[in-house]
């Protein structure tokens, strides 16, 4: 089957490369509370402090990057992880790949209406934070613990 929507399948070990240290220096930075001064920038920035306020709305401000680029670094690993193509891929495969994904985004958003129901003030932030990035990493356990499983059963019928 010919699909022309994902990467190719070696984009997914670069995306693993990419996204698991991005992964847990994501986490470490963000619960060690760690912001080398190096990653100290000025940056463009948009509805910052003076949205609501007269001002311009576009400012150039002093900002530690870290947390974006790590952010963007998971998206971009994730993205390539998730959807690269496997080597084999098929039209049960491809089956297999959209279940995974309306499941992911079905439990994303449960999460998220249980954490709106109880999560409040600041919290509420680091779950929107951690939201983010929930799809992306749902799909793709859910999708590779799929495969996991028909690989197993194939190896099981030979």
């Amino acid at each position: 089957m010919k699909t022309k929507s994902l990467f190719p399948h070696k984009y997914k070990s670069i995306g693993l490369f990419i996204l698991i240290p991005s992964f847990v220096l994501f986490f470490i930075t963000l619960y060690k509370d760690v912001n080398p001064s190096f990653f100290d920038w000025n940056v463009i920035s948009l509805f910052n402090d003076s949205f609501m306020k007269e001002g311009s709305l576009v400012s150039i401000i002093e900002n530690n990057v870290l947390g974006e680029i790590l952010g963007i670094l998971i998206i971009v690993g994730g993205l390539l992880v998730a959807f690269s193509k496997e080597r084999n891929e098929d039209e049960f495969i491809s089956a297999i790949r959209l279940d995974a994904l309306v499941w992911a985004l079905i439990i994303n958003y449960a999460i998220l209406i249980v954490m709106i129901i109880f999560v409040y003030d600041l919290r509420f932030l680091d779950v929107m934070l951690f939201n983010m990035f929930t799809t992306l990493i749902l799909f793709i356990l859910k999708f590779n613990w799929e495969l996991k499983k028909l690989n197993t059963a194939t190896a099981h019928e030979e």
